[in-house]
């Protein structure tokens, strides 16, 4: 029988993989495992610095390609408004507001599946509000990626830059929650797994068309999406 350790590892490669191939799914595959075998504690530091890992590896190769500016104006509200959401929920049963907003980016995704494209999102408001929901789905769940895919797949960007502007986005926001919990130093074997996965997801992007990359992050969307409701109705 394989072991809660050795399933973890496997986890950490597929979120690496993941990450480095459609620049978002580390956390949304890896973090459950870990947690499970490390504990809350230690698992959820040991998560944010992996996952900074897991960005960084494949920004190497594309960071050329990464949209400073729109990665920029996506963190200044994520990051102001992580310490604020946590402030505004706490005592709050966080369970409804999973359900709400799981279902929302839900929706999102199967309009911008239909070929919808939403002006607003373009307009500073539109940034703002995205970034403001990536930190209230990063406090609530542990899950703000799928924001940050709907407004790239939203935006049209091509493929390598898509990749590499969440990967700048991801980094930063991963390098200032840790900083926050502290940091809890992974295991080697889940350091190996990482780099193996980042290398087969850096091997396979560059193969990706635009349209099968757009097609990949909104999947990763949506199953964050349903990862966080299914967390909360657990």
């Amino acid at each position: 029988m394989i072991g809660p350790e050795l399933l973890a590892v496997a986890a950490v490669s597929v979120g690496a993989f993941a990450q480095a191939a459609t620049g978002m799914g580390f956390s949304l595959v890896a973090a459950p495992a870990l947690v499970a075998v490390l504990g809350p504690h230690r698992g959820v530091p040991t998560v944010l610095l992996l996952a900074v890992l897991a960005s960084a590896l494949p920004l190497s190769q594309g960071r050329r390609h990464a949209r400073l500016r729109d990665a920029g104006r996506l963190l200044v509200p994520a990051l102001l408004g992580m310490p604020v959401v946590a402030w505004l929920l706490r005592g709050t049963d966080t369970r409804v507001l999973a359900v709400a907003t799981g279902c929302g980016v839900l929706a999102g995704v199967a309009l911008l599946a239909r070929g919808v494209r939403s002006p607003f999102l373009r307009r500073p408001a539109g940034t703002w509000l995205t970034g403001l929901a990536s930190a209230a789905l990063n406090v609530i769940g542990g899950v703000g990626g799928p924001p940050i895919g709907l407004y790239a797949a939203n935006a049209g960007w091509p493929g390598r830059e898509t990749r590499a502007t969440m990967h700048v986005f991801f980094l930063a926001q991963n390098v200032a929650t840790a900083a926050l919990l502290g940091f809890v130093l992974p295991s080697w074997p889940a350091v190996a797994a990482l780099a193996a996965g980042s290398a087969g997801g850096m091997a396979l992007a560059s193969r990706l068309t635009p349209a099968t990359a757009r097609t990949t992050v909104l999947a990763v969307s949506s199953a964050g999406a349903l990862a966080l409701i299914g967390t909360a109705i657990a």
